[in-house]
């Protein structure tokens, strides 16, 4: 049965418990969103300016940076547009397509940190072999591969929640459309959909981050075996900054999905989090402990202007 809905279009109340701050609120998420698109778009330039970049790894990283670009203007335009002062409504179709491509970029990027701990599995412990098993044919293959089955995911999830009739009420307890607080407003018995949206969300990330988990296993393995102590320092720098936007972008996942008793003012904090801290700390993580990437960045801002000429 498909829509049977007669609302047409849905209140977002904003994130809970969280009135009269409207105004610092605001300021908070436009900064936040700000530096989001400034950092990945200067991590895009630096890559592309420089012919050493033109690697898998900075090719793949490429890629995270336009998700990071994408996955917080799904909700943080209709969310900063009503902190001020504006109106709050969204329609139906605005709402299919909030949670659609909300889950679309972040189940991408789920399987994108996949592909790229492979590729540093492959980079660590088959150096010999790395350009013949990561060509560029194959670096495109997988990274059509990501936003394939990332659509495919979302498609799937979104049908799943739209299909279902909303008949009233039509206020969303949250700051943007995302498939817990659609499923309370529906006007059927959602306790099977609720099962089914729950392992199809927690499935996909346990199986990414238990392939993960298994090429960093033996990235570590190979890492060990390096008899000399400053290829090993290299080795793990190379790879540290990965793990930690992995853990960034996988506990917010679970506090948010997996856990049995919701807290909406918890799930929407982490949510924020996710959705504006984490793609802003990702252009640091990066080039923070990248020696190519911030001499590249360098030159992109002298180039730019921000930066004096080096003596």
């Amino acid at each position: 049965m498909w829509n049977l809905s007669v609302v047409t279009e849905f209140i977002l109340l904003g994130i809970p418990h969280t009135e009269g701050l409207e105004t610092m609120l605001f300021a908070l998420f436009l900064s936040f969103y700000i530096f989001t698109l400034i950092g990945n778009l200067l991590i895009l330039l630096a890559i592309i300016s420089s012919t050493r970049l033109h690697t898998p790894m900075y090719f793949f990283l490429c890629k995270l940076s336009i998700c990071d670009i994408f996955f917080p203007s799904v909700s943080s335009p209709k969310m900063l547009f009503y902190l001020s002062g504006n109106s709050r409504a969204i329609s139906y179709a605005g709402c299919v397509s909030q949670l659609f491509f909300y889950h679309f970029l972040g189940c991408t990027e789920c399987f994108l940190y996949t592909v790229m701990a492979y590729d540093r599995f492959v980079a660590i412990c088959h150096p010999l072999h790395y350009t013949i098993i990561i060509s560029h044919r194959v670096c495109a293959i997988l990274a059509m591969g990501t936003s394939v089955f990332g659509c495919i995911q979302a498609t799937f999830l979104t049908t799943l929640t739209f299909q279902l009739p909303y008949c009233g009420p039509n206020e969303v307890d949250y700051y943007f459309c995302d498939i817990p607080v659609m499923l309370k407003l529906a006007c059927a018995d959602t306790a099977s959909l609720e099962m089914v949206g729950f392992i199809s969300v927690g499935l996909m990330p346990l199986s990414c981050f238990l392939l993960i988990l298994t090429s960093y296993s033996c990235i570590v393995c190979s890492i060990l075996q390096i008899h000399s102590a400053d290829g090993r320092r290299r080795a793990f720098s190379t790879c540290s900054a990965h793990l930690t936007a992995i853990l960034l972008f996988y506990m917010p996942v679970v506090l948010i999905y997996l856990r049995p008793t919701p807290s909406p003012w918890l799930d929407a904090t982490v949510q924020v989090l996710n959705n504006l801290v984490t793609p802003m700390l990702n252009p640091l993580i990066y080039s923070l402990r990248n020696k190519e990437v911030k001499s590249s960045l360098r030159n992109v801002l002298h180039h730019l202007g921000f930066l004096p000429e080096q003596l």
